[in-house]
């Protein structure tokens, strides 16, 4: 059978028409979906901007149900799952992204540092120590840093904190002495409580060497002499800080006083505490000078109440002029007088305002470093 040309003229308009028409539909289907898809992220961006989490997910998985391609949903929706604790969802989320074979460098990079953040979040600090340690090199380098920093905090990892430290550092981030020198003491702590005493020494000694003003170092080379009954070395740890940061003296004033007495020094020590507290007028510094020189204590405690009015110095001085009163009225006042002069002997923390009976080098509430003034709350008013 041979072909006839003229079914041409009727085939070639029907083919036509077909392409036409399919070309039509999927014009439409591609606008409705563009529709759809900016409507249902608008639709979830108007009601997180709301505070309505629940609803702006449900909006946002269903744009990325509409445009799987896009990154910046999936970014969004793994952001919003780890704010809200949903810490699994989050990690799938950002895996998915790291799978995909289209990702730019920029996203890739973006999507570990996310994933490592979720790992952080949920506490699996040994799985966010791979991922931020994955981002070395990359545009994340210094915020992995910090992030390390913080988990090796957490974990009381301190010699690899101060390795990070050290790099922040020489990235010019910042200085790190300070923080470095706490993380050498933590050491010598360790140190110290395993039987490692010349071990924790030198660690001390590094940690004065590397932050010279820092008083932790001092402090705590003074009080671990102190309880080895070293009462010279004690004597000598505290003058070294008495001469390098004289506002944190106070904290050891006691032990300070301890070790002199011990080691037929007191004359000297109440000198040098008595020097001391003309500068400062410190309730601390007043009762370590009253513990080598008791007979003058009432007299001290007398100007001193007349100058600042402390109710922890008034209790003081009830203390010793009880035998004054009554025996029952005595202990009613005395009792009273520690009550309401206790809240105001805590320390308070000058970045989140967290109080505690003890001094603490690092904010149980903020973790900040050296965020404690030396000075109860009662003396910073």
């Amino acid at each position: 059978m041979e072909f006839d040309p003229r079914w041409l003229l009727f085939v070639l308009p029907v083919v036509f028409v077909l392409g036409w028409l399919a070309s039509k539909l999927d014009s439409r289907q591609w606008k409705l979906e563009q529709r759809e898809s900016p409507k249902a992220y608008f639709k979830g961006l108007n009601l997180l901007l709301n505070e309505q989490q629940d609803k702006a997910i449900d909006a946002f998985i269903e744009a990325v149900q509409n445009d799987p391609d896009t990154s910046e949903l999936h970014f969004a929706l793994g952001s919003l799952f780890r704010r809200r604790g949903e810490t699994e969802r989050a990690v799938r989320v950002h895996e998915h992204l790291l799978r995909r074979g289209d990702l730019s460098k920029a996203d890739r990079e973006r999507a570990q540092h996310e994933l490592a953040q979720d790992f952080f979040k949920a506490g699996l600090f040994d799985r966010a120590e791979e991922a931020y340690a994955a981002l070395r090199g990359s545009a994340f380098e210094r915020e992995a840093r910090l992030a390390l920093l913080s988990l090796y905090e957490r974990s009381r990892d301190w010699a690899k904190a101060a390795q990070v430290a050290a790099e922040l550092e020489a990235a010019g981030t910042g200085s790190f002495s300070s923080r470095i020198a706490h993380y050498l003491c933590e050491q010598a702590l360790l140190a110290q409580s395993q039987g490692h005493a010349d071990l924790a020494h030198d660690l001390l000694i590094q940690a004065q060497r590397r932050a010279p003003a820092s008083a932790r170092a001092y402090v705590t080379e003074g009080q671990i002499a102190l309880k080895a009954g070293q009462h010279a070395a004690a004597l000598d740890a505290f003058t070294r800080l008495l001469a390098v940061n004289p506002a944190a003296f106070g904290l050891v004033a006691a032990d300070y006083a301890a070790a002199a007495q011990a080691s037929g020094q007191a004359e000297l020590a109440a000198t040098v505490l008595r020097e001391q507290y003309e500068r400062s007028q410190s309730m601390p510094l007043l009762r370590a000078l009253g513990s080598l020189q008791p007979e003058q204590q009432r007299d001290r405690l007398v100007v001193h109440l007349r100058e600042h009015s402390q109710l922890s110095t008034a209790s003081d001085l009830l203390k010793i002029d009880a035998h004054m009163l009554p025996a029952d009225e005595a202990d009613a006042a005395v009792r009273a007088l520690d009550k309401a002069a206790k809240p105001l002997q805590r320390y308070r923390c000058a970045a989140c305002g967290f109080e505690s009976a003890y001094y603490f080098w690092q904010c149980p509430g903020c973790l900040n470093w050296d965020s404690y003034p030396p000075q109860p709350i009662e003396e910073l008013a």
